[in-house]
């Protein structure tokens, strides 16, 4: 693949914002798709966005803003996409243009509501695109900081390392490191994972629990992520490492985790409904532990997975969020 690839990110939103902010730091053209007119208006006039990290100065002379999703994949090589995983489905069926020759890379840290599958799965079983072309962007490490040139770290799983290597080239930069993996799929899963688990902590932060219980819930989490992804695909992997074990820390822990904040409303007693319209951003755990239900009720074999049940029937199933996190408390070691 030549160095020369062409780069398309396709989302607006925090997370794309931030991955646009660091190819610029390297690359003299990127396409960026953005769905709202106004916001792309607005970026070429003011320089950065004005719905998501609004203080971030846009490298504007090497943006290709477009509205038009096919006009962003027919001239790049490389796509990168940043939608929530809940509106990816309706985003796709607005292309006209295959992918069967594009590299695809997720940067979304979900489920797909309506095929069940992470977003890899996603575009190889509807789309065609051999799993060699398809990737994974993961942390630990949130829009927000990147927008304050903070030290991060990315992670670049693909299951041919060449393409994992070029794109962290056009990431690295003096506040981005990258590390590259070839497992794509647990690191998929993992970081869809962590968003329930954070969910989770922030519910039993709303409800008044301390620093002591969330170390326990964090330890207990990292191993129930280990017995879920490796059902899913066992290899011979170091949940310990910085795409898992790191990814769930940020997530968990930061004041900037959407699904740690969304969890905290629930757990101060608004519903989901009153908590995601105040919030007025997508809680990817939201939807990732409907779908990890799902899929662990299909496992021939059992997995224990207590955190993601509590937090399914909370969600889901209304049950109180007190009685079942203290029901959750009884069940960690």
């Amino acid at each position: 693949m030549s160095r020369e690839v062409k780069i398309a990110v396709l989302g607006g939103g925090s997370w794309g914002t931030a991955i646009v902010k660091m190819l610029t730091e390297n690359l003299d053209t990127v396409y960026w798709y953005i769905r709202n007119t106004n916001a792309i208006e607005y970026i070429k006039k003011e320089g950065h966005n004005p719905n998501y990290l609004t203080s971030v100065e846009l490298h504007t002379e090497y943006l290709k803003l477009t509205d038009d999703i096919n006009e962003a994949v027919k001239n790049s090589d490389l796509l990168i996409f940043a939608i929530p995983s809940a509106f990816l489905s309706a985003e796709l069926d607005k292309l006209n243009k295959p992918l069967t020759d594009k590299i695809i890379f997720s940067a979304i840290k979900g489920i797909v509501p309506e095929t069940g599958l992470i977003v890899g799965e996603h575009f190889h079983e509807k789309y065609g695109v051999p799993f060699e072309n398809i990737g994974v962007i993961t942390g630990p490490c949130h829009a927000e900081e990147v927008a304050l040139e903070r030290l991060s770290y990315l992670t670049i799983a693909c299951a041919d390392k060449s393409k994992a290597k070029l794109l962290a080239e056009h990431f690295d930069s003096h506040y981005i490191k990258t590390k590259i993996s070839n497992d794509i799929i647990g690191t998929e899963y993992a970081a869809m994972l962590k968003n329930i688990y954070a969910i989770a902590a922030g519910i039993a932060h709303g409800l008044g629990y301390g620093d002591n219980f969330q170390s326990v819930l964090m330890s207990n989490a990292i191993r129930e992520m280990k017995r879920f992804t490796k059902r899913i695909h066992n290899i011979d992997r170091n949940i310990n490492r910085s795409a898992y074990l790191g990814d769930l820390l940020v997530t968990g822990y930061s004041t900037f985790s959407r699904n740690r904040l969304f969890g905290n409303m629930i757990g101060k007693g608004y519903t989901v409904k009153s908590a995601m319209m105040e919030m007025n951003m997508v809680a990817e755990g939201y939807y990732a532990v409907k779908s990890a239900h799902k899929i662990k009720s299909k496992f021939k074999k059992k997995v224990k997975t207590p955190i993601i049940d509590a937090v399914y029937r909370i969600l889901y199933e209304g049950k109180n969020a007190k009685k079942t996190i203290k029901e959750l408390t009884d069940k960690l070691d």
